[in-house]
């Protein structure tokens, strides 16, 4: 088993915007498989792993079956792509469900790694990986 990692922190003004607008508890997520952390994230640029210390209280981490496998292969394909700003307000502010071919937002790179449906906020993604655990 592995994580997701859902941060709930108070973190910068666009973590309170984001859970505003999706009505959310949560801003970002993460894939985590020993100390290493998937996404993509604005504060790094996009789609990238790395090892993050972190304080516990501003994450809610939920069990998870993943494909190794599928995991390198969608990190590999999208390591070079930047944080999808674009998709964030073409699917989720304004309802025309548009993306960057070139560019990914955490959901969706989670949700991907997953085979689910990966037009979702990190709310979203939480209720569906937390339902399948029940």
């Amino acid at each position: 088993m592995y994580k997701i990692a859902f941060y709930k922190g108070k973190g910068r003004f666009l973590d309170l915007l984001i859970r505003w607008w999706t009505k959310s508890k949560y801003s970002h997520c993460e894939i985590v498989i020993d100390n290493y952390w998937y996404s993509s994230s604005p504060r790094d640029g996009g789609v990238r792993v790395k090892v993050i210390e972190v304080d516990n209280t501003n994450w809610d981490f939920v069990d998870v079956a993943i494909d190794i496998n599928k995991l390198n292969m969608v990190y590999l394909s999208n390591m070079n792509k930047g944080y999808d700003w674009i998709g964030i307000l073409f699917s989720h502010i304004l309802p025309f469900n548009i993306n960057s071919k070139n560019r990914m937002y955490c959901s969706e790179f989670c949700a991907e790694v997953l085979g689910i449906n990966s037009n979702i906020t990190p709310q979203e993604l939480y209720n569906i990986v937390n339902k399948s655990n029940t």
